[in-house]
C-alpha cells in the first residue's frame, strides 16, 4: 500500500523485482540490450520475453543515430503513437506518425483491394525522412517493408513484433535473415505495448545518458 500513490516508487521497486529475478541470466545480454529485456518484462510481467527476444548487432546504436538525426517513425498502429513518450522524443526533434486511418490510405486500400496497414506501409517508405519502423500489429505490414528491403531499401532500425497466430511468427523469422538492424520477439508474442517498450528502452537510455533527468 505504500507504494500506491507513488508512481516512481512503484516502477523503481518493479525493475529491482525484475533484475533480481532475471538473475545471472542478465549476463547475456549488452547493458543497452538490458534496458529493452526489462522494459518488455515490467510492461508485459512475463519473463519469457528475455528468452524471445532477439537483438541485432548494430540494432541500438543504429537506432539511436536515426533519432539524432532526428528520424521520423513510422508505426503501423495509432495505439503505438499514443503510447510513445512525446516529451522525451522533442528533445531530439523525432516525432510517429501511423496511417492506417489517413483517408486517402483508407480509399487507396479500398480501390486495391489491400489492407490499410500494407497501403500506409507503401508510403512511409517513401518519405525519405523515416528511418525507423515499430510494428507490433500487422505482419502484413512488416512483410511489405521486408518486400522493399530485399530490393535496396534500407531503413536505420526495424522493431518487427507483430503479436497473432497467423503471420506474426513467420514475418519474424524472415526478418531475421534481412541484413538490417533489428530487434524482433520470436514466435507469437509481441504487440503495440511490446513495441513501445522496446523503442523506450532505447529511447530512455538515451534521455538519462544526456542528462536531461536532472533537469
Amino acid at each position: 500500500m505504500s507504494y500506491v500513490k507513488k508512481p516512481m516508487a512503484i516502477e523503481n521497486k518493479s525493475f529491482e523485482i525484475i533484475t533480481n529475478e532475471l538473475g545471472e541470466k542478465a549476463m547475456q545480454f549488452t547493458e543497452g540490450e538490458l534496458k529493452i529485456v526489462k522494459r518488455l518484462i515490467h510492461t508485459t510481467a512475463d519473463f519469457e520475453y528475455a528468452d524471445i527476444v532477439e537483438i541485432s548487432k548494430d540494432a541500438i546504436e543504429s537506432g539511436k543515430k536515426a533519432i539524432e538525426e532526428g528520424s521520423k517513425i513510422y508505426c503501423d498502429t495509432n495505439m503505438i503513437v499514443n503510447g510513445l513518450s512525446k516529451k522525451t522524443m522533442e528533445k531530439w526533434d523525432v516525432g510517429a506518425y501511423c496511417l492506417v486511418s489517413d483517408e486517402k490510405v483508407v480509399i487507396e486500400a479500398k480501390e486495391r483491394g489491400l489492407t490499410r496497414s500494407i497501403v500506409g506501409m507503401e508510403k512511409a517508405i517513401k518519405d525519405a525522412k523515416t528511418k525507423i519502423f515499430l510494428i507490433g500489429n500487422a505482419p502484413t505490414a512488416l512483410f511489405t517493408l521486408m518486400e522493399a528491403i530485399e530490393k535496396g531499401y534500407r531503413p536505420n532500425l526495424v522493431v518487427g513484433v507483430p503479436v497473432g497466430f497467423v503471420g506474426a511468427e513467420d514475418s519474424k523469422e524472415r526478418l531475421r535473415e534481412l541484413d538490417i538492424p533489428y530487434i524482433v520477439t520470436r514466435g507469437r508474442k509481441g504487440g503495440s505495448t511490446v513495441a513501445v517498450a522496446t523503442f523506450h528502452g532505447i529511447l530512455y537510455d538515451m534521455y538519462d545518458r544526456k542528462g536531461f533527468l536532472g533537469e
